[in-house]
């Protein structure tokens, strides 16, 4: 074979330009750049050296031949051709990877199935023997690439992917690749710093990637050192006295490396199922003198390596696929640009990111940006020196004060002062007079948040009287007031519940997406809450029982108080909270009715009004529901009232229910959902269409001089005028919308119905 091979580097979209760097340093001649890969001339030292040390490659792969093809048939003779008895033993191994298309070839199983053949073929003694195939770990792994009617043959001396550095056994829900991962520290200047004796910090760490490829570059670490299989293992051109001499060359750097004094490198995770798991993969890689990781969510993100020492902040924060996900990711961003401008001024910082416009939300200015690609997602590198000129929000400083942190830092960063700058002339150290710190307030708004923050306060205002007067604890303070700004935000006692409308396909989603995070950015400031206790969800036209689904798992309720009684609610695990704002009205009518009673209350949810009912007076209350969830918080309301006594709790089809059941209610409300299938009722509920039937069965139980109210939130929903023959119907909706609500006064229709 020759002395100079030609050589392909595969790497993922947008590294091309730091793998060309990092292959011509190790050897790589005559190197080009292709679409996500790098082609060169090299040695097989230098083969072997860029598949020990390349961080950034996944595969390098050694060319055999390139060839010109019409069809199938040129395919398998050009391959068979090959003296493949100088790369495998007849009874080995073999993978065969096929990637291209053209040549009368269109499907890649095809093509690799005519490549396999011809290998076969060539390789089959008369006894029988020929290669098989394995997919796995085979002894040769052989890849062919078409491109334009030629045929380029390929032997993969890496064998699996070389980003998988063996350390990663563990890792979190959306991991970076660990090649990426390298790349990323690169373009933000870590080898830079970690030369010049800089410190490392990750306050979202996961699992500790970044961490580790730091360390391993800190440590002169060659990325694949304790790789034990490689796709060259068990091929005959395996020159093993060379792969030897390279790889004890690298162990010694190693060593040599992490026998220096270790590096300040930190990890930060908030969730505490990550820790070991990372802490694992520190371990797994030999930097546990290296790198620590602690459990630490990042709004308490502080690194403190010493007092002078300054280093890189990096981190991939979440960045969601969705736009309702990105909107509930703002506060997370705004944070980390907080903790950047109070805890890390001087340092430098790098936030890889999905979402720009995120990014752009931490008041903090990037210097340069790259773009990346994380598998098919366009991604941003910001990388930031956290430096007080850099800063985009917070208050504004005064000249005298900007004069005074300039001094102070250059009296900070002057090297070897003459003593008579430090000393006055009684041998008394002399001290600046330290600046004043930036005062860090709450983000300054855009003109749109602003405008949307004024109307938050104007709405907060006008019903402060009203809500101090009644004593309400949760009400709605905005709904969709301002078109552009399609939301729901609802109080409930000091938490804030924010609900996005699915803006209309007609409206640019990068100009929703920017108006959703003014708002977000504007609500804490506006309401004066914590961004912590702001719950975002995005609400659209629900089908079947997606509505009713779980949306999160944190199984957290909060008391709130209405009308003298407690109730339980949850922000965060569906799409309602469990409690109807608009109905407060109509719960408290109830309260006022129903001393003595016997109440009724159908489709209950969580029986907020049997609640109510029950503080009323009620001699009893029987709530039915299909739903045990429902029901079981139901349970709770009930019993957080000391109403557990006289107060039945019925799971089953409302329909069914009122068709078997005999007894007589003096107070019945019904408020059915508009559409349900539950697979646990038999048909399917249509209030509109089986709203007749619905009340009929209800009046039938509802006992001499009782009243039963009916309501529904069905915007087209009409009451079927034959009911009025029958029955004694008052609407009553203008009577159930309270002053929150009174902007949309379609938000419910209401009836009391009695006998004639």
């Amino acid at each position: 074979m020759s002395d100079r091979f030609e050589l392909f580097l595969t790497c993922p979209k947008g590294l091309e330009g730091l793998l060309i760097e990092e292959a011509v340093g190790l050897g790589l001649e005559e190197a080009r750049e292709h679409t996500s890969a790098v082609r060169g001339m090299a040695t097989m030292e230098t083969a072997y050296r860029l598949c020990l040390w390349s961080r950034l490659a996944n595969r390098v792969l050694l060319v055999l031949k390139r060839f010109p093809m019409k069809d199938a048939e040129d395919l398998y003779h050009g391959v068979l051709d090959i003296e493949w008895q100088d790369h495998m033993l007849s009874d080995g191994t073999l993978a065969v990877e096929f990637s291209g298309h053209g040549s009368g070839i269109d499907n890649t199983h095809f093509g690799a199935l005519k490549v396999k053949d011809a290998i076969v073929d060539k390789l089959r003694t008369p006894q029988g023997d020929r290669p098989s195939i394995d997919k796995l770990n085979p002894d040769l792994r052989i890849h062919l690439r078409l491109d334009r009617g030629e045929a380029i043959l390929s032997l993969d001396l890496s064998g699996h992917s070389l980003h998988q550095r063996g350390y990663r056994l563990q890792q979190g829900a959306a991991p970076l690749k660990e090649n990426l991962a390298a790349a990323i520290l690169i373009r933000s200047g870590w080898p830079r710093i970690a030369a010049e004796g800089g410190a490392l910090a990750d306050p979202m760490c996961g699992v500790g990637t970044f961490l580790v490829e730091a360390g391993m570059i800190a440590a002169d670490m060659a990325p694949n050192l304790r790789r034990e299989h490689w796709g060259f293992t068990a091929w005959l051109g395996h020159v093993p006295a060379l792969w030897k001499k390279l790889h004890e060359e690298a162990v010694e750097r190693a060593a040599a490396g992490l026998a220096k004094p270790p590096l300040w490198i930190r990890g930060y995770e908030a969730d505490p199922r990550l820790i070991q798991p990372g802490r694992n993969n520190v371990e797994r890689a030999g930097l546990s003198e290296w790198i620590k990781i602690y459990q630490g969510e990042v709004a308490t993100f502080e690194p403190r390596p010493d007092q002078n020492q300054k280093g890189l902040v990096i981190c991939n924060p979440p960045y969601g696929e969705r736009l309702g996900d990105e909107a509930s990711l703002l506060y997370l961003y705004q944070n980390l640009g907080e903790r950047l401008r109070q805890a890390c001024l001087n340092w430098e910082a790098a936030v890889f990111t999905g979402a720009p416009d995120l990014g752009k939300r931490m008041g903090i200015r990037s210097h340069k940006q790259y773009s990346f690609w994380n598998g098919a997602l366009p991604c941003k590198l910001l990388l930031i020196k956290v430096l007080p000129d850099q800063f985009v929000t917070g208050e504004r400083r005064t000249p005298e004060q900007r004069q005074a942190e300039r001094e102070q830092a250059a009296y900070d960063q002057t090297p070897d002062e003459p003593q008579e700058r430090k000393f006055n002339k009684n041998g008394n150290p002399i001290k600046p007079t330290p600046a004043p710190a930036p005062v860090i307030e709450q983000p300054r708004l855009s003109e749109g948040g602003q405008m949307f923050a004024n109307r938050l306060q104007k709405n907060l205002k006008a019903m402060g009287k009203w809500v101090k007067r009644e004593g309400i604890d949760c009400y709605r303070v905005y709904d969709a007031d301002m078109p552009e700004y399609a939301m729901a935000i609802d109080l409930y006692h000091d938490w804030v519940h924010v609900q996005e409308y699915a803006a209309p396909k007609s409206i640019d989603p990068e100009k929703a997406s920017a108006r959703m995070f003014d708002a977000l950015a504007a609500i804490p400031q506006a309401l004066n809450v914590d961004k912590s206790r702001v719950v975002v969800k995005r609400r659209e036209r629900q089908s079947g029982t997606k509505q009713y689904e779980r949306q999160a798992a944190q199984g957290k309720f909060n008391e709130v108080s209405e009308g003298g009684v407690k109730l339980l609610v949850n922000l965060t695990d569906y799409l309602d909270t469990g409690l109807f704002l608009d109905h407060r009205p109509m719960r408290m009518r109830i309260q006022k009715e129903a001393a003595g009673k016997r109440f009724l209350n159908l489709f209950c949810y969580t029986a907020t009004a049997s609640v109510h009912a029950a503080k009323g007076g009620a001699r009893s209350t029987t709530s039915v529901d299909l739903s045990k969830t429902y029901l079981d918080w139901a349970r709770r309301n009930l019993s957080l009232n000391g109403f557990s006594d006289k107060n039945r709790l019925e799971q089953g089809d409302v329909m069914a229910w009122l068709e078997s059941s005999r007894d007589e209610y003096d107070l019945i409300f019904i408020d059915p959902p508009t559409f349900s299938n539950s697979k646990r009722m038999e048909g399917i509920f249509d209030v509109q269409r089986d709203q007749v039937q619905l009340i009929d069965l209800a009046m039938a139980r509802l006992a001499t001089g009782g009243v039963l109210y009916f309501s529904n939130n069905f915007r087209k929903f009409q009451l079927e005028e034959n009911l009025a023959e029958r029955y004694a119907v008052e609407e009553i909706s203008a009577q159930t919308i309270d002053p929150d609500f009174a902007r949309n006064t379609k938000i419910h229709r209401a009836w009391k119905i009695t006998a004639r």
